[in-house]
């Protein structure tokens, strides 16, 4: 098994509705797995650990231990029982929020994600103020777009159930299916509505990639980068982007709504705009650790990073390390606050629970957990505008 972290939101209690905030980012605000490198079970788990960002009451309570919970599945399993469903009892009772348990089917869905994969019918979808659900994006190629659904078309429904009033992460939980009916080919029906006209479609679900990072073409000097996660290859990306901006173009580096990702590729992203150094240390189980970048990044190209209550996890490490080193203003709102790391453990049936052990603070010593990262300008809406001015008055990067 992959040892590889989940950065999520809370686990819900219906099977398989954790498994939408895997594609966040895009999707809604929700989340993606990540690693810690460094520790005794990421050794024994090709060399990766895993981590989970909670929130500032994460943990709470009696922990339970690892072979704690795997022995209780295990006398579970011995008598008959559910050894997952004992696993998620001794977690629940232990007051570890962000403590969770999944089968199987789930974790394999994840370790998918991780390599920017997912089943589904590619669109992205967000609640407008009045309550509406619409499609924010279409991805080129996918089920959604070859039905002819377009970006502002309004979702009315899915598999003939309203989709007004309810939560986005559950509906698009629905749209892309529980674990048992999420594989490529299965059917899902979707109500549109476009102006005055409305009608259904049936797509099919494909195996589609997460696309996480967008790059815009530089306007006035300026080049925006958009990170909506870290799954594998943003860090490339996101290095591809800066290098081929002009020499005389600042870097935007959009993080609203990251939800997190892999902690490996957030640490790379970093060491695009930092020659060596620092980035975050952790701890697990009193075991202090760092994390560093590698050397020869782009120093001196002026860098904004833009962050919102949607940036989490693995995009706070970043954000803190950009801060904290004095490479990039940050600017936008205080950031989500998710610093806590959690390790798997596998059950006997297969599934994995994850248990809180410690947090990670940024190069500075702060404390990311509960407190989120507070920008070194507040914006609303215009951040991206501010961002704008504040890059034009940076100077020449040369």
């Amino acid at each position: 098994m992959s040892g590889r972290a989940l950065f999520r939101q809370p686990r819900r209690k219906r099977r398989g509705a954790a498994l939408t905030l895997v594609f966040a980012g895009a999707l809604t605000a929700g989340a993606v797995t990540g690693s810690l490198p460094g520790t005794a079970e990421a050794r024994r788990m090709d060399a990766k650990a895993e981590a989970t960002q909670g929130a500032g009451d994460a943990g709470k309570g009696a922990v339970p231990r690892p072979e704690d919970v795997r022995r209780a599945a295990a006398e579970a399993m011995a008598k008959g029982k559910s050894p997952t469903e004992a696993a998620e009892q001794a977690v629940s009772r232990s007051g570890d929020r962000w403590g969770a348990v999944y089968s199987e089917d789930e974790y394999a869905e994840f370790r998918d994600a991780l390599d920017g994969e997912y089943t589904g019918v590619g669109l992205w979808a967000k609640r407008e103020r009045d309550g509406h659900v619409t499609v924010s994006r279409v991805r080129s190629g996918s089920p959604a777009a070859d039905a002819g659904i377009r970006e502002g078309d309004r979702l009315r429904s899915v598999d003939g159930r309203g989709v007004d009033g309810r939560p986005v992460t559950e509906v698009v939980s629905q749209l892309r299916g529980d674990a048992e009916d999420a594989s490529a080919g299965t059917p899902v029906t979707v109500g549109i509505q476009r102006g005055a006209a409305s009608w259904s479609r049936t797509l099919h679900r494909a195996r589609l990639s997460t696309d996480p990072v967008t790059v815009a073409e530089p306007v006035d000097g300026v080049a925006v980068v958009r990170v909506s996660a870290f799954t594998k290859g943003s860090a490339r990306a996101v290095r591809d982007a800066v290098r081929h901006a002009p020499e005389n173009t600042g870097i935007v580096l959009d993080l609203r709504g990251n939800s997190g990702g892999l902690v490996t590729e957030a640490v790379a992203t970093a060491s695009c705009f930092l020659d060596g150094g620092l980035v975050a240390t952790y701890d697990v189980d009193g075991a202090q650790r760092a994390l560093h970048a590698a050397s020869g990044g782009d120093t001196a190209r002026p860098l904004v990073a833009l962050v919102d209550g949607g940036t989490m996890s693995a995009a706070e490490l970043l954000t803190g390390a950009l801060q904290d080193r004095g490479r990039a203003v940050v600017i936008g709102s205080r950031t989500f606050g998710k610093g806590s790391v959690q390790m798997p453990t596998e059950l006997p049936d297969g599934s994995v629970a994850e248990l809180t052990v410690g947090h990670y603070r940024t190069p500075s010593g702060h404390a990311v957990d509960g407190r989120g990262i507070t920008p070194d300008l507040d914006a609303g809406p215009s951040a991206l505008k501010r961002a704008e001015r504040v890059l034009t008055g940076l100077g020449d990067p040369r």
